[in-house]
């Protein structure tokens, strides 16, 4: 059976079939556009592109397009390509709903066209079995045997889902995705390309200006990715930022108050909780009757730092303090495994970052090295739950990878505009200073001095400095910054209201079981935090 099943971090699209081998054509065809069933205004298309660029005579599968047209055609200025990153999220259900939230100004001057990366949504999804991600070891492996059934899990799991998709598993790194977008930007007749990426999408952006700067126009990155890093790098930086969005927390708290929390001892509070959670005896918000595992509950919170919602997260824990029921706002429940799982299938798009980082550990004593060293870096939230997990859900993946991780290399393209919060849960500031520096001359950073993921929509400031890039390519002074926006009310909301809800990379069953301002990193990677 398959439907579409909500897991914690991924979008899930419709189920789409491999198409049969057939020649590749040996240029783009034009898109032939028609209505899309959820909405007339919005044309939808297909791109049949090889699985395989360097055999391009093999396998092929069909990339699903959806294009809104300028709402002013007389003042269009082209066609703006959008990835709401992920990985796993779907551009076409971006381009249908705009939860990215572009402003009107964009939606005026440009074609907006959103696509499904390969292996996401629409495009030949990469499918696996739920009864097999829900019966996923605990993550955080307690020694070598545990260890070595988390790898003998990862293969099983990973020939599943193979079996399933078809020869495209192999082959959904963001490097293969860049040749996809120019095969988009030639077949949407664009001599040049106009992007906006967001998360992960980010990637996407970054490798295209290396792979192609002279058919760039405009790269309006936002939130980024660091593409450079290997395993302990990338725990230790993405740590060290998920400590710094706890930092930000209690000293709203401490200073608000509007938090829940005001007055009280905010870190004391929170290590009683993950020491409850690690002896059993804290219940779980959405299910009184399972206890909630220190994991879980540091990703809860981790996650509702995407907003951020701080209201929300101080509720939720003096809600579980107190044993009342409560849960943050920006945080998805977690799917329940039936009592007798169907054999069903979902898009797990795990494997695009297993594809593009080489992230090995060789065996538990390793592995419990880097978890030591990582709760020194943060001693409240102890590791970042995400890139956690996803090391964990990499390992035994069969090398070399498609595409390795690797310091950029850009040369001749137009200016690039890189957007980053300060204080960004998953895609941290040390990241975005990294990246610039690799892009060199290219890149102009605008710092958004305050906390959050994805910074697009939160400010005036913000949302103007993209738009007269993308629209005019204009771009801020050097060391351009935008003032934080003001924390009242409730969780603000961005106007791409379904980005807070997805983290910026997937974490499916198969990774977090239920069963169980100074910045020293900056200077131990040779970066700063200043511009």
């Amino acid at each position: 059976m398959r439907r579409t099943v909500p897991i914690l971090a991924a979008l899930l699209g419709v189920l789409i079939s491999l198409l049969p081998a057939v020649p590749a054509a040996a240029g783009p065809a034009p898109l032939a556009w028609s209505p899309c069933p959820e909405d007339a205004a919005v044309r939808c298309a297909t791109l049949t592109l090889p699985v395989n660029w360097d055999a391009p005579r093999g396998p092929v599968f069909r990339m699903a397009v959806a294009r809104r047209p300028a709402a002013d055609p007389a003042a269009r200025v082209g066609t703006l390509v959008i990835n709401p990153g992920g990985p796993g999220n779907s551009g076409v259900d971006a381009v249908l709903t705009n939860w990215l939230g572009l402003s009107p100004e964009l939606l005026r001057r440009f074609d907006v066209v959103g696509f499904d990366p390969r292996g996401v949504g629409r495009s030949n999804p990469v499918l696996c079995s739920l009864r097999l991600a829900m019966a996923a070891p605990d993550p955080l492996m307690a020694d070598q045997a545990a260890f070595d059934r988390r790898l003998a899990y990862n293969a099983r799991y990973r020939d599943d889902c193979r079996a399933r998709t078809g020869p495209l598993y192999d082959r959904v790194d963001s490097a293969s995705v860049v040749r996809d977008l120019d095969a988009l930007r030639a077949a949407l007749g664009e001599p040049r390309l106009t992007f906006y990426g967001v998360s992960y999408g980010t990637l996407i952006g970054q490798l295209y200006a290396e792979r192609f700067p002279g058919r760039v126009r405009a790269l309006a990155l936002d939130s980024n990715m660091d593409h450079s890093l290997g395993t302990a790098a990338m725990l230790d930086t993405d740590t060290w930022t998920t400590q710094d969005s706890f930092d930000q927390f209690a000293a709203w708290c401490a200073r608000s108050a509007e938090c829940a929390l005001h007055g009280r001892d905010v870190r004391a509070l929170w290590r009683d909780l993950l020491e409850r959670a690690g002896r059993g005896e804290l219940p779980d918000p959405a299910d009184p009757g399972v206890p909630l595992a220190p994991v879980m509950l540091i990703y809860q919170v981790f996650n509702a730092f995407y907003a951020p919602g701080w209201p929300a997260v101080a509720e939720f824990l003096r809600a579980l303090d107190a044993g009342t029921s409560a849960r943050p706002a920006a945080a998805p429940a977690v799917p329940e495994e039936p009592e007798e799982p169907e054999d069903e299938v979902f898009n797990d798009a795990t494997q695009v970052v297993c594809q593009d980082f080489w992230l090995p550990i060789r065996d538990h004593r390793e592995f419990a090295r880097h978890l030591r060293r990582l709760e020194t870096i943060a001693p409240d939230m102890r590791m970042s739950p995400v890139s956690v997990a996803l090391t964990v859900a990499c390992l035994g993946q069969p090398a070399p990878v498609p595409n390795p991780q690797h310091r950029l290399r850009v040369d001749g393209s137009p200016p690039l505009l890189l957007v980053n919060g300060r204080h960004d849960p998953a895609a941290g500031y040390p990241w975005a200073l990294s990246t610039a520096r690799q892009i060199g001359d290219e890149a102009r950073l605008l710092t958004y001095d305050g906390a959050g993921h994805g910074m697009y929509g939160r400010t005036p400031c913000v949302t103007g400095a993209v738009d007269r890039y993308l629209v005019s390519l204009a771009v801020p002074a050097p060391g351009a910054h935008c003032a934080a926006a003001p924390m009242t009310g409730p969780a603000p909301s961005p106007a791409r209201a379904g980005l807070t809800a997805r983290p910026q990379w997937p974490v499916a069953p198969s990774m977090l079981s239920r069963s169980r301002s100074a910045c020293p990193l900056c200077r131990a990677y040779s970066w700063t935090m200043t511009e």
